[in-house]
């Protein structure tokens, strides 16, 4: 690696280190590139009071451009359409690129001149995540400048799997049937054409980036934090195995075909469900629990403050989490640093996070196949203790050479590199292998 540090201007108009989801990952990507660079980031003026907690100055390590004028509005309109349609992710993203617009050019009015004067050697845009949303200012003016413009991680768009349109229509998902008429926005190609680099989040990014695949370097999108998640002793079950599972009680995270897939082990007494979150799903999940009979030995107790999941979880040994469409993952990666062994659906992100010697995936099916498959791995488990212990430490080892904030900014280096001319193009595997690659 060049030890000359460049000059980052980073876009990330979410990032929050006091929220969870996309705003978390983007406070954690900019402050790990920020260690490896001389880096700036630029967000929006609602992360500015949670930025200066941790120490970063304004005007310093970072800009926060006001562009509530648009964005204030567009949130309440958005919360006003879910509730009254009943829609879903969909149309938040899709009303997300209008204040993301007006950002970006209040952006460039005051960034443009020092990227146009060369204060910059990359220009590189964290978030938003989605491929719907192009950059309609930036991407165009940096290859004017002949600044490199980076995009990335770039995710989203996982088609729904076969059989489970029942759970997409109860989601309320129903523009994604035209999501793809966000290749008509203005910007679609052009974002993707003029970025020097463009950073795949995910194997179902890199399929969309087609026409381009020449310039995309696959690095998955979630990470971990390791100061959150310690080395510790594994401690053997006392009493029955424990499987938790971790996210938000909607139809297509699995939980009741969590809770079906257990409900043999509960009744046995070998095995206890924790369920950790919340949603509309938590009644029908109550009534399922009661309808098997296991109220004793599946908890559902709700949220847990995002700093004390690593503790709850540690309690388990097992992670299930039968998601059909998930982007990401990265309660997997947390689940897996923390040594449990991550049993998920194998499609989509966590396909992609964790590997045969560190956990299951279960082949997608219908929904009493996945309930099936989960089942044998449950039973396989609570048959022979020893495989947990084994494969809960490769979990983690996995997770914390591979999947952290450090390693990813280490690899976002190299894309840098490569851009300015000092590299070749790096390759760190699609998925990423055990041993890691050197790219």
């Amino acid at each position: 690696m060049s030890s000359t540090r460049p000059k980052v201007l980073l876009i990330a108009e979410m990032a929050n280190p006091e929220w969870v989801s996309v705003p978390l990952e983007g406070w954690s990507h900019a402050k790990a590139i920020s260690a490896e660079t001389d880096a700036h980031l630029v967000t929006q003026l609602r992360n500015k009071e949670a930025i200066e907690r941790t120490g970063w100055r304004e005007g310093v390590e970072f800009t926060a451009i006001d562009s509530e004028f648009v964005a204030a509005p567009i949130h309440h309109a958005n919360n006003w359409l879910r509730k009254v349609t009943g829609l879903g992710w969909t149309l938040t993203t899709a009303l997300e690129s209008l204040p993301y617009y007006a950002f970006e050019y209040k952006l460039w009015e005051r960034f443009g001149p020092a990227i146009q004067a060369g204060a910059y050697d990359i220009v590189h845009r964290l978030t938003p995540l989605s491929p719907t949303m192009p950059s309609l200012i930036v991407a165009k003016r940096c290859e004017a400048a002949k600044v490199p413009f980076i995009w990335g991680p770039v995710n989203g768009g996982v088609p729904w799997p076969k059989g489970f349109h029942d759970v997409q229509h109860a989601e309320g998902e129903w523009l994604s049937y035209v999501r793809d008429a966000h290749k008509l926005l203005p910007g679609y190609r052009n974002t993707r054409k003029r970025a020097s680099a463009l950073i795949a989040g995910s194997m179902s990014a890199y399929e969309q980036f087609g026409d381009y695949l020449e310039k995309v370097v696959y690095i998955p999108e979630n990470a971990v934090a390791t100061e959150r998640f310690p080395e510790v002793t594994p401690t053997p079950a006392q009493g029955p195995m424990r499987v938790a599972f971790v996210g938000r009680l909607v139809p297509y995270k699995g939980a009741d075909m969590l809770i079906r897939a257990s409900a043999a082990l509960v009744k046995a007494g070998k095995l206890v469900v924790d369920i950790i979150g919340d949603g509309p799903e938590m009644p029908a999940l109550r009534a399922l629990r009661e309808a098997e009979g296991i109220e004793s030995g599946v908890l559902l107790d709700g949220w847990v403050p995002h700093e004390k999941l690593q503790s709850r979880l540690r309690q388990s040994q097992l992670f299930g989490f039968p998601s059909v469409r998930e982007f990401g993952g990265a309660v997997v990666l947390e689940a897996m640093a923390t040594g449990l062994v991550p049993i998920v659906v194998g499609y989509a992100g966590p396909n992609e996070l964790v590997s045969d010697a560190t956990g299951v995936r279960v082949a997608i099916g219908s929904r009493d196949e996945i309930v099936s498959r989960v089942r044998a791995a449950l039973e396989r488990f609570v048959a022979d203790p020893t495989l947990v212990a084994e494969m809960g430490g490769r979990a983690r080892g996995r997770a914390m050479s591979l999947f952290t904030w450090t390693a990813k900014a280490r690899q976002v280096r190299e894309v840098y590199r490569w851009v300015l001319g000092e590299r070749d193009k790096p390759n760190f595997g699609m998925p990423l292998p055990d041993a890691a690659p050197s790219g």
